[in-house]
């Protein structure tokens, strides 16, 4: 056992090193229109603090928008990319505020690489507590596997857009804490206030991590449905105040800049309705988040089978999370390298370290009512 923790632990820590390598050789002009309004999101905020929210295409008194789209090639006199007309005749940046917030956290010119970088060591500290945490042979073989698996992808496809590399950096945590929560607390609700409130503010990096609270809210309403209790209640109304509270930047930028909290800055494009498309289909079998699609609905089904407990109530909200999402985005008419990516490490991070938490003996399995109750 010390064995395989030392040798997974370097995997981690050599690919670690060769993803450092790597990202510090990076450009933040590689001609792709997400990052530059990212950048500008940065950039806003380093000018006016807070007032950085109000993105009008306007404001570029200093002409940084317009450098950096000259820097690609972008045709002069052409509408900004990623900047549609709200419905108050603002033009507007469509993103939410977390992903040019935490940008902004570094000196330009080096935002992009040190976000990375600390997003590397961030996943990678996680895949090494997971290894070290684990009791016996399987869950230490899984969580080595993954963790290094975690790791890689830091690079691809966590490069496509900025907004993945934070998303892959809460992931973790809030995986790691779901597992605290169900198995060793459940009775803490500052754990669930912790987790709202992380993915919460997860909205503010990309609007569709909105939809990795749905299997949270699922279990909660089933379990206070089922026992009417107080404390049930008291839980799942702290996870949506905390979750509700995470997401203010966004609903304050959407305030500013498309007339109401919840009015969208996506253009109608980005907001059309669902609906089944084959071709949508088939890119996604043909693309890596297949394959980690698969990992999570397998390690999900392993965990509900085998497990105990809390354990299988981590595998009961991964499993509504997972429903919910993959509904949402394989109906959704367009197709990204990364949409799947954040609810797919969500909830293989969660069964981790529910494998690592839950107790080594065997224990008779308990019934599906038995584990919804919390």
């Amino acid at each position: 056992m010390k064995f395989l923790k030392l040798a997974f632990g370097a995997i981690c820590l050599l690919i670690l090193a060769s993803n450092v390598r790597t990202t510090s050789h990076w450009t933040e002009a590689r001609g792709v229109w997400d990052d530059i309004c990212y950048l500008r999101q940065a950039h806003l905020f380093q000018l006016y603090g807070i007032g950085g929210l109000d993105t009008d295409v306007s404001r570029d008194e200093d002409h940084f928008l317009q450098g950096k789209l000259k820097e690609i090639g972008f045709p002069e006199g052409a509408p900004a990319p990623c900047h549609p007309p709200a419905a108050n005749g603002k033009y507007v940046m469509q993103y939410p505020p977390g992903t040019g917030l935490v940008l902004a956290l570094f000196p330009q010119g080096r935002q992009v690489v040190l976000l990375y970088i600390s997003v590397n060591l961030i996943v990678c500290g996680f895949a090494l507590l997971a290894i070290f945490l684990a009791r016996s042979l399987w869950p230490l073989v899984g969580a080595g596997v993954f963790g290094a698996l975690a790791v890689y992808m830091m690079i691809n496809p966590a490069k496509a857009s900025y907004s993945i590399a934070p998303t892959m950096a809460i992931c973790p945590l809030v995986g790691c804490l779901t597992a605290v929560w169900l198995i060793r607390a459940k009775n803490n609700v500052w754990l669930v206030l912790l987790i709202g409130l992380l993915l919460g503010l997860s909205v503010n990096l990309r609007l569709p991590n909105l939809l990795l609270v749905a299997g949270y809210v699922l279990f909660l309403g089933l379990s206070f449905l089922r026992s009417r209790t107080a404390a049930t209640f008291v839980r799942g109304l702290a996870l949506g105040l905390a979750f509700v509270v995470g997401m203010i930047p966004t609903l304050a930028a959407n305030a500013i800049n498309a007339g109401s909290p919840f009015a969208t800055t996506y253009s109608p494009d980005d907001a059309t309705a669902p609906t089944i498309d084959l071709n949508i289909l088939n890119q996604y079998l043909h693309d890596m988040q297949f394959v980690l699609v698969l990992l999570a609905v397998g390690s999900t089904a392993w965990l509900l089978r085998t497990g105990q407990g809390g354990g299988r109530q981590v595998a009961l909200v991964v499993s509504g999370n997972l429903l919910v999402n993959l509904i949402f985005f394989l109906s959704h008419p367009t197709f990204t390298p990364y949409y799947v990516v954040p609810i797919a490490m969500l909830s293989v991070w969660s069964v981790c370290f529910a494998l690592i938490m839950q107790p080594a003996e065997s224990a008779e399995p308990a019934r599906l009512g038995e584990a919804i109750h919390v």
